[in-house]
């Protein structure tokens, strides 16, 4: 089993400091901040008085929303520098600050496919949200297409390319239901070396489609086999749904990916604690591996 590493972090990038008691304790840039962790069963490592010096915190209500309970000033976004690329980190109504630093090892993996495969690349990125694995495989020499439901979330992509010194990248910018896409670009004869994806448990397209991944994952990843190409170079999918078995995910993974040339991988993505090195449990990423031609 395959297991993705985590990021040391530096002066202006992500590192998280500490986890504990349902709760992380975060350094975004030159900000901390304090958000839910479900997963953090067990006791904080720091004092109470690290976690009350936080310039902002989000604070969940019974009822399952919450919002974000400012110290003095923040700026709307603060840029941040992850897996070589610059993001702009926001407080979002959600809790979501637009960057998942515990898929940086994912990231780095699929940059070094991308730049050892000695050929020209064509990458997908599927739900791609605020762009970190479009950026970081268009970084790598790929040429990218990046697809959202969601124009907020592309808009927000769009500016970390710009952050990045990456705008003139040969990214597509797609705003359109993942399903729809696929089928078009099936129809088209459209072929892609490389497919990240990051579906959500459940989502809404652009005209109101519903998405709900226990019924949709094995549609979606039997439509992203129709369009890679010949000796594709992986498939990579990130999935946060607590319920859903990591081996479920595999398994339908290898029945749409089966008759290819490689391996599937698994395992836990998470984000170490700086110093301590104790593991925040994030999700999880099944990938297939293609088996290159000598």
């Amino acid at each position: 089993m395959s297991r993705a590493a985590s990021r040391k972090g530096v002066e202006n990038g992500y590192r998280l400091l500490d986890s504990g008691d349902g709760r992380r304790l975060e350094q975004v840039g030159p900000y901390r901040l304090a958000r839910p962790a479900a997963e953090a069963i067990w006791r904080p490592g720091r004092e109470a008085s690290e976690w009350n010096a936080v310039s902002g915190e989000f604070v969940r209500r019974s009822g399952g929303d919450g919002s974000w309970e400012r110290q003095g000033a923040m700026p709307d976004s603060i840029e941040v520098e992850v897996a070589g690329v610059n993001l702009l980190a926001r407080l979002t109504a959600f809790g979501h600050i637009g960057l998942f630093p515990e898929q940086e090892a994912s990231w780095l993996w699929a940059a070094e496919r991308i730049r050892s495969s000695g050929r020209p690349a064509a990458v997908l990125c599927l739900f791609a949200y605020t762009g970190a694995s479009t950026l970081v495989c268009a970084k790598a020499g790929a040429r990218v297409c990046h697809v959202d439901a969601s124009k907020g979330t592309v808009d927000w992509a769009r500016r970390n390319a710009e952050a990045s010194g990456l705008a003139d990248r040969p990214i597509r910018w797609i705003v359109e239901d993942v399903g729809k896409f696929l089928a078009r670009e099936e129809r088209r004869g459209s072929r892609y070396d490389g497919i990240i994806l990051d579906p959500p448990t459940y989502g809404r397209g652009t005209r109101g489609e519903t998405w709900k991944i226990q019924d949709d994952l094995p549609g979606l990843l039997a439509a992203c086999r129709k369009i890679l190409s010949e000796d594709p170079l992986f498939v990579l999918l990130h999935a946060y749904t607590p319920w859903l078995p990591m081996l479920s995910v595999r398994n339908v993974m290898e029945d749409a990916l089966g008759d290819l040339p490689g391996t599937i991988e698994h395992g836990e993505l998470f984000v170490a604690e700086a110093g301590r090195g104790r593991r925040l449990p994030r999700g999880m990423f099944v990938r297939f591996v293609g088996k290159q031609p000598r």
